[in-house]
């Protein structure tokens, strides 16, 4: 009798000890998981952390160790069920029917998860970068599956559904520009101001607080159009990524103070007043009142 309930109770400890052993083994998969995916990146990427490399990377892996995790624990979840004597052909059946009927319900849910897939594989859009989507333009902070988040200059935070991105405006995908439309009065020579605008430029390009930062010279582009009141001259400058703002803020400060020293003049509105004519050719009277202070 002894003997029986002995060998009763150790077979009732057999599930125990398993289960027991299945979540120590989910406990250390999921501790290694984390290490083995920063290796991985490691070995792929030899550059330095801020490198747009190393950015595209490091959202790749966030991705991969999140479902990773998911996978994990799914398996240890499925595998203690089985131990606890309960049939997965049912739950699985079942649950592959409340899917179908999940999905159809959720199909932006869907959406969005293919459509933040395939963002990060084609790498149209890395954590750091400045996009525009939708109309709103903001700081890359993180990319998800499902959503990504933007945070304007302002400092508001937008989250962005995959699904919803129809079009994606990255202003700094390996490099950066700045286009300059700068306009000065009609009565100014052009070709005086091209050169005043590229020597401002060049000597931007040899600051050493600005200078790293700009990755080709000045582009000076000619006389764009012929506006109401100016001459619009247009240029652009190549910096790296997310420094055009501020080289551009630099550039436009020296042009100021340049435009000053030289006596360049900036347009302001101008509006021309025709008094008209009769059928007989001659222009009605126009009468000028002169003040006291000899003013017309």
């Amino acid at each position: 009798m002894d003997a029986m309930l002995e060998s009763h109770w150790l077979k009732s400890l057999q599930p125990v000890g398993r289960i027991a052993l299945i979540l120590v083994l989910t406990w250390v998969a999921l501790r290694l998981s984390r290490p083995l995916v920063n290796r991985f990146r490691g070995v792929i990427v030899k550059a330095e952390p801020d490198t747009e490399e190393a950015k595209r990377v490091a959202t790749l892996t966030h991705v991969i160790q999140r479902t990773i995790v998911v996978v994990i624990l799914g398996v240890g979840v499925m595998l203690v069920v089985s131990e606890l004597g309960i049939n997965l052909g049912p739950l699985l059946a079942a649950a592959g029917i409340g899917g179908l009927a999940f999905g159809f319900g959720a199909q932006s849910l869907v959406k969005d998860v293919i459509s933040g897939f395939f963002l990060l594989l084609e790498d149209q859009v890395r954590v750091g970068d400045v996009v525009v989507i939708g109309g709103t333009g903001g700081l890359v902070e993180s990319i998800g599956l499902r959503t990504l988040t933007l945070r304007d200059l302002a400092g508001n935070v937008h989250i962005v559904p995959h699904g919803g991105v129809e079009r994606v405006t990255n202003m700094t995908r390996d490099y950066s520009r700045y286009v300059f439309e700068i306009g000065v009065a009609y009565r100014e020579d052009p070709d005086a101001v091209m050169g005043i605008i590229a020597n401002v430029g060049e000597e931007l390009r040899q600051d050493p607080e600005f200078g790293p930062d700009i990755i080709e010279p000045l582009e000076v582009l000619g006389v764009d159009q012929f506006a109401d009141s100016a001459v619009i001259i247009k240029c652009r400058v190549t910096t790296r990524p997310i420094k055009q703002w501020r080289v551009a803020r630099e550039f436009n400060r020296r042009l100021k103070k340049a435009f000053d020293a030289h006596g360049i003049e900036f347009p302001f509105p101008h509006r021309t007043i025709y008094m008209g004519e009769p059928k007989r050719a001659a222009a009605p009277p126009l009468r000028v009142v002169v003040d006291q202070a000899g003013g017309a």
